[in-house]
């Protein structure tokens, strides 16, 4: 009947209008630091089965194919791109960019979150906190800088030096450690650029930079979006597309419908 072919319609016009408000967020997103896009991943629906395949028929022979109609479809999952974002050259001894795969570890009150985003700077205290419109939140790796501090350093491998007052030497302050997941996917987005832990994620593996898989640092770089806007436009279209068509089978079930009431028997 043509009401389940409307409802199914609907169902791909309400899956396309998640999959548009992904895109506008990916595209919102095209200058943020170290921001990774996401992709909505769809699946169809059950099926009203009518025939088996296989079953056989009055002479007992099998059918090769049978007979069913799909119900419509539905957002499976949405899944974040974790490529590497290109390099923007700031300048800034405090901004620092991860090459390759890992997180800096945030202090969030008693919780732990993870970033990408390397917009480092130094507190009111001296501690180096990942800088945020709200509050700076302090490194996991508590690492407080001297006030006097100068040329300050943080090396491929996370350590933090900085040149004191009287000394000819740069002093080690601290090393910023690093944490990957078996199943990045599985983080849970908690918006500022943080990721949470999650039991898809897994826990977090902690190392130093370059060591155990994870990937080096690079100071005076931020590391950028990795949208593709070209790619985001593309599916834009797509799903504007896939709207329209879908649209258009809602127009033609309402349209069967009124014929079928207008019908009069003999």
């Amino acid at each position: 009947m043509s009401y389940q072919a409307m409802h199914t319609a609907a169902s791909g016009m309400e899956a396309n209008m998640f999959r548009l408000d992904n895109i506008a967020n990916n595209i919102a997103n095209a200058g943020t630091t170290a921001f990774k896009s996401q992709r909505v991943n769809f699946e169809d629906l059950f099926y009203e089965t009518l025939k088996v395949p296989g079953t056989p028929d009055s002479q007992g022979i099998l059918t090769p194919v049978g007979v069913q109609v799909g119900l419509g479809t539905k957002v499976q999952s949405t899944e974040l791109n974790f490529t590497q974002g290109a390099l923007e050259q700031t300048g800034q001894n405090l901004d620092v960019a991860i090459v390759g795969e890992g997180f800096f570890r945030v202090q969030n009150g008693v919780e732990t979150l993870y970033t990408r985003a390397g917009d480092l700077t130094i507190n009111s205290e001296g501690t180096l906190v990942i800088a945020s419109a709200d509050r700076g939140r302090p490194l996991d790796d508590g690492i407080v800088v001297p006030a006097d501090a100068q040329q300050i350093a943080v090396s491929a491998d996370g350590i933090v030096t900085a040149l004191l007052p009287g000394q000819t030497e740069a002093t080690n302050l601290g090393q910023i450690q690093l944490a990957r997941f078996i199943n990045p996917q599985g983080l849970l987005q908690k918006g500022e650029n943080l990721y949470q832990e999650s039991a898809a994620s897994g826990p977090p593996l902690i190392g130093n930079p370059n060591l155990e898989g994870l990937g080096s640092l690079r100071q005076g770089f931020l590391e950028q979006s990795n949208v593709e806007p070209v790619r985001e436009l593309v599916d834009l279209i797509k799903t504007q597309r896939n709207v329209e068509l879908n649209s258009q089978v809602l127009q033609a079930g309402d349209t069967m419908l009124q014929l079928l009431a207008q019908l009069r028997p003999f």
